[in-house]
């Protein structure tokens, strides 16, 4: 099976899959932060499209970029300005570019949750 990074979002303040929220994803190397993907969620919180390529999967550190308070600011909750959580990075390593990395997250206005999944 060929390496994967893959992620959806879940809204627990609607009880919903998070649709329409902004995600990007990055390489770390260093101070160095290289984009390698942004798109919003689909109706069900996941991605339509593959966020790398399998051969471009590489041992190192990535980081996954919610936008969570324009999420939900857009989805009609009275949040603080700014917002509690506004942009949720969430960091993780990868050290088989081989093996499948599933970062899903939990998130409300004032929270979030996230593990490796499968």
């Amino acid at each position: 099976m060929p390496g994967r990074i893959s992620t959806h979002v879940l809204d627990t303040y609607h009880g919903k899959p998070a649709a329409g929220m902004l995600v990007e994803l990055h390489r770390l190397t260093g101070e160095y932060r290289e984009p390698l993907f942004t798109a919003r969620t689909n109706a069900d919180g996941r991605l339509d499209e593959s966020m790398v390529d399998a051969e471009e999967i590489t041992t190192g550190v990535y980081e996954l970029l919610f936008h969570t308070g324009d999420y939900f600011k857009d989805s009609g909750v009275a949040v603080s300005h700014p917002p509690f959580l506004d942009l949720v990075p969430v960091r993780f390593g990868v050290e088989s570019p081989q093996a499948a990395y599933h970062v899903p997250l939990l998130v409300g206005p004032w929270s979030y949750s996230t593990y490796r999944g499968s």
